[in-house]
């Protein structure tokens, strides 16, 4: 370090206080957030971490689980070159503050710096190369990105042939390829587009720049990212995230007292989702701390867990984050080496089920962290402590966060309910996003929260209420998301696909419970009269024109009419008992004694009612249903 010492400790005082535990909370908060000196960009955190530990390690990332003892290195020095390098090719092609960059390519080594450097030189739009190409190139239209970081055909053939294609059709003014991580090989030869700057991205920006940005960084009120998120349209919604606003929730997270800068964190979830970028990107700059990237499937790539408690000893691995699913498959790994140094595992995405919860930590050790988040609220609004549980909580509301619980009646005027109440779940605070993307103007996009922000408070549509302390208790979602493997999955994209069959005259897409993934997708319709098309041919049809294939649906049940509401309303909670039920009594199939099995909801909550007969084995019954994410009770008639 430089500088005056004394300053300099006094400025890490008051950027990390104690918090251990939820009565640190009003400690942390006597101090103002902006006497924090919070750096006012990811990009000056980037640098700050770049000049405080310019050898360290920041990022090792895995080609692949196969070779995890052959990573590509970067140290903080060197990742901060590297954005330079890849901010200043952005600055030469045209991007501007205002201008969004977009990023389609499964994780690899040049895809970190280069999602730092289009926040740098412009604003990041990543975007799930899973989705179909119509809604890439709506996305892309409605983020204005004129210049597109996407895998080669190296990395990804599917996702290069959908860039090539896109900008055959004008759309993008330039395609900057990515290569596989650990690369040697010669690159391939990419085809010529008229008007279309085309090349690979390590090369073209080889001769820019490594010790500087070219244009002006960015402000604290400058939008970082546009992340798309599911919505009540077909097409995801695109949520604007300001630079403060990550800077702020990253802090949060590294705000930890039980991680200090020799810490390891795992990452594996994919850079087009938040938790991502902000819990194993930003939130690891402020301490100086080297995260460890799998491989370009993260933790879809099966040969992974053969070898992931190998990879936590050998790089000596302190925390992790996941979905519920991964924890799942990672109960049933044997583990043959020391894993001692993993403090923790967080989880989030989805509910988490008891039995996922019992069996990970029986097996490891290791206790599960529930978190709570929205790509709305930036990443993370609640945390959990390791060693003081709070069953039934996904933690407590992070510091200068606000949480409160309102009713929300059909005038619109919220009305805010005391603790321990259930109602819709609000969050106010310096990590509420800038608005969704409406249009653009001259002067940049236009952000409209859609009703979702209302004073500054932003609508998250879970049911929850929150106790004295600050810790938020869910109780299933008022809004109709599917989360799949903490996926969000639209349900108006497969009933769009099902009402375009010509027998279908209704449709309704809900959340089944699923043991391994959380929810899976299942739909519900009505037929013309005479209609002769069967089940199983709606699940084909509409597998083939749903815009991704984690959202083509399990079954399709043909119902009499769809349940309403008493206005005459679409009944998803209905539909969503119907569904659970349904699993329930697949699961207890071989079960003896189960005289009837029901599923209603109750307080915007789906609770399912086990009957069983005399002779029952009580004891089976709740083994199984314990394995969902859902509210159950067993009734034993004698």
């Amino acid at each position: 370090m430089t500088g005056n010492p004394t300053l300099e400790t006094d400025a890490e005082a008051l950027l990390w206080p104690r918090y251990t535990g939820p009565e640190d909370l009003s400690v942390i908060e006597s101090v103002a957030l902006a006497e924090r000196g919070l750096p006012e960009s990811t990009y000056a955190l980037l640098v700050r971490a770049a000049r405080r530990w310019p050898d360290r390690t920041a990022v090792t990332v895995l080609s692949d689980a196969s070779r995890w003892r052959e990573p590509v290195r970067r140290t903080y020095s060197q990742l901060l070159a590297d954005v330079h390098r890849y901010a200043n090719l952005l600055h030469t092609l045209g991007v501007r503050r205002a201008d969004a960059v977009a990023l389609i390519a499964p994780n690899c080594a040049e895809l970190i710096p280069a999602t730092l450097a289009a926040q740098l030189a412009g604003i990041a739009a990543p975007i799930n190369g899973g989705l179909s190409q119509a809604h890439i190139a709506e996305l892309l239209h409605r983020s204005g990105a004129r210049v597109l970081i996407a895998a080669g055909p190296e990395l990804a053939a599917d996702i290069w042939e959908s860039a090539h294609e896109l900008a055959s059709r004008g759309l993008l003014d330039a395609v900057l390829m990515l290569r596989p991580t650990a690369v040697t090989a010669e690159t391939v030869p990419l085809p010529v587009i008229d008007g279309v700057r085309i090349g690979y991205l390590d090369a073209l920006a080889a001769e820019q720049d490594w010790d500087a940005f070219a244009g002006e960084p960015p402000a604290a009120t400058d939008l970082a990212a546009l992340f798309h998120t599911g919505g009540t349209t077909g097409v995801p919604k695109l949520a604007a995230h300001r630079q403060s606003g990550e800077v702020a929730n990253a802090w949060m997270i590294a705000a930890n007292s039980l991680l200090d800068e020799d810490a390891v964190i795992f990452a594996a979830l994919p850079l087009f989702h938040v938790n991502a970028l902000v819990v194993t990107l930003l939130a690891p700059l402020f301490r100086g701390q080297s995260v460890i990237w799998a491989g370009p499937l993260g933790y879809r790539d099966f040969a992974l867990y053969g070898e992931f408690w190998n990879i936590v000893a050998h790089y000596r691995i302190a925390a992790m984050s996941a979905v519920p699913t991964v924890y799942a498959v990672l109960a049933q790994c044997p583990i043959g080496a020391d894993i001692s140094s993993l403090r923790y595992a967080m989880v989030g995405a989805s509910p988490l089920p008891a039995a996922v919860r019992e069996n990970f930590q029986a097996h490891t050790g290791v206790t599960l962290v529930e978190g709570y988040g929205l790509t709305e609220a930036t990443c993370a609004t609640a945390r959990s402590f390791p060693d003081l549980p709070r069953p039934g909580s996904v933690g407590q509301r992070m510091p200068y966060q606000q949480v409160k619980v309102v009713r929300t009646p059909e005038d619109g005027v919220w009305t805010e309910l005391p603790a321990g109440e259930i109602g819709i779940l609000v969050i106010g605070g310096p990590t509420v996003f800038a608005g969704y993307v409406t249009g653009r103007s001259e002067h940049g996009h236009l952000l409209d929260g859609l009703g979702a922000v209302v004073d500054g408070w932003l609508s998250t549509g879970d049911l929850a209420h929150v106790d004295a302390d600050g810790f938020v208790h869910l109780h299933g979602r008022a809004k109709d998301l599917i989360i799949r493997g903490g996926h969000n999955l639209d349900p108006a994209v497969i009933e769009d696909a099902l009402l375009s069959h010509p027998q279908v005259t209704s449709a309704g897409a809900v959340g089944r419970p699923d043991v391994h993934a959380g929810e899976v997708p299942v739909a519900y319709v009505t037929l013309v009269p005479g209609a002769e098309v069967s089940e199983a041919e709606l699940v084909a049809w509409a597998g083939e024109r749903v815009p991704e294939r984690a959202a083509a649906p399990k079954t399709v049940t043909v119902l009499d009419v769809l349940p309403v509401t008493d206005v005459g309303k679409p009944y998803k909670l209905g539909l969503r008992a119907d569904a659970t039920r349904r699993e329930v009594l697949d699961a207890l199939a071989g079960v003896e004694a189960v005289l009837d099995v029901t599923a209603q909801a109750e307080d915007g909550a789906i609770v399912t009612v086990v009957e069983l007969g005399p002779g029952a084995a009580e004891g089976s019954v709740e083994a199984i249903l314990g394995r969902y994410a859902i509210t159950w009770k067993v009734e034993v008639h004698q």
